[in-house]
C-alpha cells in the first residue's frame, strides 16, 4: 500500500511530504510515476512530494497517515534504509 504523511517538511522555499510504500519499491515507483513524480525525487526509501501534489497522490489511492505511522510502517516492511553515518561521526 502507498502511504503519505501530511505536507509538514520545508525545503527548497516549499513544504513537502514524504511518501512510501509498505510493501515493495517497485509499487512505489509505478505509484510515483502515474503520479508524474520525477526519479530525482526519490531518495534512498521514500519521495519527496511537493505539498501541491499531496492530493493528487490522495486521488490515486495513497492513504494519508501520520509521519510517525508512515515510518512504524515503513521500518515493519523491512524498506527503511537509513542515511549511512561514516565511523566516528
Amino acid at each position: 500500500m502507498i502511504l503519505i504523511d501530511p505536507p509538514l517538511w520545508p525545503a527548497r522555499g516549499r513544504v513537502w511530504s514524504h511518501m512510501v510504500s509498505d510493501a515493495s519499491f517497485a509499487e512505489l515507483h509505478a505509484f510515483a510515476a502515474d503520479l508524474g513524480m520525477p526519479p530525482r525525487a526519490f531518495e534512498r526509501d521514500h519521495y519527496d512530494v511537493p505539498e501541491e501534489l499531496y492530493q493528487a497522490a490522495v486521488a490515486l489511492g495513497a492513504q494519508q497517515v501520520g509521519c510517525q505511522e508512515l515510518l512504524a510502517r515503513l521500518t515493519g516492511a523491512g524498506l527503511r534504509r537509513r542515511k549511512f553515518k561514516p565511523s566516528g561521526a
